[in-house]
């Protein structure tokens, strides 16, 4: 780099590099600090070629223009200020600091002691200052150039009745795959392969969940051990995507964009799940590599009696600021980058509870929730809240403001305890399979608020959920220690594999009790990428630092996984084409006077409806709901015609006599789901006031005969079956 640089003063906005096709402008925030100097290096980031200082401070942005400077520039910051812990402050020159709006990233972070702002001593004591410089040993960042032609350049909008997600990790889902090239695989462009993107819509998904994809750093304690942080929950740049998940270099966002492309000619939708409540820094005694030299009093929650210390409502360590103005710019603005950047059609936030906390506590009128809700960009696309954090008052499942939608770990519990066989779990069963009205249904929230999952990322896979008593979590090098005790599995007899053809035959069909569970479930569904096909972890319920064959997914699919895709197909097929699955509206039984119909009755299996008695007994495992058609579907109120179901639910370990309810209009039901008998030639018909044997622990449902709607829905279940994609729109009987 030639020592004449051309520099202009630039402007303070907009943050970041921006290169404008002739020259870069560069913009840094910081409240504290009181000289910024920018590092450049050459493209390999080795060798720092020029040092200049950012001449202009304008509303506390340091900024300054380079003429001649392009996309592929590697850069990184050297920030100087007090070193006073003990105030809050944090600056160090020696530290070479990342961008915070950095679109990419190069190099890996090698864990020296120069890369912590303190001396690294037996004491560890962080009011030292270290000179050593850390710019050999941490990440840059590069200028890159974002433009790029979009085959498909608007979203794909699924109306949020119609979303299933299913959520999975770029890396591992394409690192076995056999048709994913193996230089592409673990990579953006190996999940854009057609065959993998053929298979994700073959299930009938129409959203994929990403595990984090943003720039994230390995914790030492795991590189220590041979181990990564394969999940990618320790974020250290919110513009950036992870080098890791490149092919053709970190700078390359094209590749990224093909994907999302690709995705959405499919008619898929991409979510993203962000971390934006913690950074890779740590506490006061974790690494300087970006906010933490930039303006540590301005980015992260300090004690407010002893702001040398970090509040960690995270558990991570520390808890970014969102209070601050310009640290909830950055992640507006981040999530601004991601919609109109890069095309992404929502976003999952880890531990949002921190995202709407105020320094009295959780607020949904906080300032990043407000931000949301009011914002014609964010507002647009899908807000789904992991709705709990380790803090004060942390729990707030259904706590969220309107528009939002919400992981409901109740859901979780209430079904694998119900298909567990626990006793006094019918009650609770019946609340979150109608929407979890109790967490839900006020100002005017809907149904699709729910996210229910039954497996997710963290946790048992589906498989291992019917397969382990207890969690084998030896390979994660803690002594089994780490990981939730708490699984609410059953290994059906055995723990771990096993020939036994009963009890295999078993974990099959409580898969499929639990996956139709779900699928007929009020709410919005989230399927764990594998479960569809039996995916095992080997019984690790906290996969997070396997980089291995126990995260990625093995596509070496047997006979029974290949079945059990072609349920899954089924259960999705009946959820698009029966709108009485997922209502826009809660049920809750209530009786109309005006259409003479109730939206949903509850049976016992005697066909008569359930006492408050029998609701009591903690011994009841088999009930059954309908859910008529005809209850009012809108705010019109009119009455729908919609096909009339009923859904059976038999925990019992033994077969249960259900009788077939009489119901007006039709003396006939047929059955379209059996978890007992998944696959079948043709649908059977049954008289209404006879006699179905419920097969021990399974799930029925069951269509009314009316006006032709059995035949449409048997013509679904047809295209279902083959490589066909099911035709598109809802079945009504009117």
């Amino acid at each position: 780099m030639a020592h004449d640089i051309r520099i202009a003063e630039g402007s303070p906005f907009p943050l970041g590099a921006t290169w404008d096709g002739e020259g870069v402008n560069f913009a840094l925030f910081s409240a504290n600090a009181t000289k910024v100097e920018l590092c450049l290096f050459d493209e390999k980031g080795e060798r720092e070629l020029e040092r200049i200082e950012l001449p202009e401070y304008t509303d506390e942005v340091f900024h300054v223009y380079l003429f001649g400077v392009r996309p592929g520039t590697t850069y990184g910051y050297r920030v100087h200020g007090p070193y006073e812990p003990e105030n809050g402050h944090r600056f160090n020159p020696n530290k070479l600091l990342l961008d915070p709006y950095a679109k990419a990233h190069v190099g890996e972070l090698t864990w020296d002691p120069a890369v912590f702002g303190y001396t690294l001593d037996a004491e560890g004591d962080d009011l030292t200052f270290d000179e050593r410089d850390s710019a050999p040993f941490v990440q840059k960042c590069q200028v890159v150039d974002t433009s790029f032609n979009w085959t498909h350049p608007t979203r794909v909008r699924v109306p949020w009745e119609q979303t299933i997600f299913y959520e999975t990790h770029v890396r591992g889902y394409t690192k076995r795959h056999p048709a994913v090239p193996e230089h592409l695989r673990g990579t953006f462009e190996g999940l854009g392969t057609k065959e993998v993107i053929d298979h994700i819509k073959h299930l009938g998904v129409t959203s994929v969940e990403l595990l984090p994809i943003q720039a994230f750093v390995n914790d030492s304690h795991l590189t220590d051990k041979g181990l990564t942080n394969y999940w990618g929950y320790n974020t250290i740049g919110f513009f950036a995507a992870d080098p890791r998940f490149f092919a053709q270099g970190p700078g390359a966002v094209a590749e990224l964009k093909q994907m999302i492309d690709r995705f959405h000619e499919a008619g898929l939708e991409v979510i993203l799940d962000v971390v934006y409540n913690h950074t890779a820094e740590g506490n006061e005694r974790g690494p300087t590599l970006s906010f933490k030299g930039i303006d540590n009093a301005s980015y992260y929650r300090l004690m407010p009696d002893e702001p040398r210390y970090y509040i960690n409502d995270t558990g991570t360590g520390n808890t970014l600021n969102l209070s601050h103005p310009r640290v909830l710019q950055m992640v507006t603005d981040s999530l601004r980058y991601w919609v109109t950047e890069m095309n992404v059609d929502g976003f999952r936030f880890d531990l949002a509870t921190i995202l709407g906390r105020e320094t009295y506590g959780f607020d949904e009128g906080g300032g990043f929730l407000d931000s949301c809700r009011q914002d014609p960009i964010l507002s647009s696309v899908k807000l789904i809240a992991e709705p709990w954090d380790c803090g004060p008052g942390g729990y707030q499942v259904g706590g969220f403001p309107p528009g939002w939608a919400e992981w409901n770990d109740k859901y979780r519990d209430t079904v694998r305890e119900f298909w567990k066989g626990e006793e006094g779990v019918a009650a609770e069963l019946a609340t979150r399979i109608t929407g979890s009205g109790d967490k839900f249904n006020h100002r005017g929230r809907r149904p699709w608020a729910s996210v229910n999952f039954i497996t997710a990322h963290d946790g048992f896979t589906l498989n291992d959920l019917v397969s382990y008593n207890e969690k084998h979590n030896d390979a994660n090098g803690e002594d089994n220690n780490d990981g939730s005790s708490d699984n609410r599995s059953w290994n059906c007899g055995v723990e771990g594999p096993t020939d036994d053809p009963e009890i295999r035959t078993l974990r099959e069909r409580q898969k499929r009790n639990m996956l139709a569970t779900l699928l007929f479930s009020q709410g919005t569904p989230m399927i764990l990428a594998g479960d569809e096909f039996g995916r095992t972890q080997q019984g690790n319920n906290n996969a997070y630092c396997q980089d291995d064959d126990i995260s990625w997914v093995n596509w070496d699919i047997d006979e029974e996984g290949r079945a059990l895709i072609e349920f899954v197909r089924k259960l999705t097929t009946l959820r698009h084409t029966l709108p009485v699955l997922r209502r826009g509206r809660f049920l809750t039984g209530e009786f109309h006077e005006d259409l003479q119909v109730a939206d949903v009755k509850w049976l016992s299996p005697s066909g008569e409806e359930l006492t408050p008695e029998q609701w009591d007994d903690p011994s009841m495992r088999c009930f059954a709901l309908v859910i008529d058609g005809r209850a009012q579907a809108t705010g019109i109120r009119r009455p729908a015609s919609d096909a009339t179901l009923l859904l059976v639910i038999n925990a019992h370990h033994d077969v249960v006599d259900l009788t077939l309810p009489d119901i007006p209009g039709s003396d006939q039901w047929s059955c379209l789901i059996d978890t007992n008998a998944p696959i079948r030639e043709e649908l059977e018909d049954f008289d209404a006031g006879g006699v179905y044997q419920v097969t021990g622990r399974s799930l029925l449902l069951f269509a009314l005969h009316a006006r032709g709607a059995t035949k449409r829905i048997f013509e679904r279940l047809e295209h279902a079956l083959t490589d066909e994609v099911p035709p598109e729109g809802d079945l009504v009987t009117g």
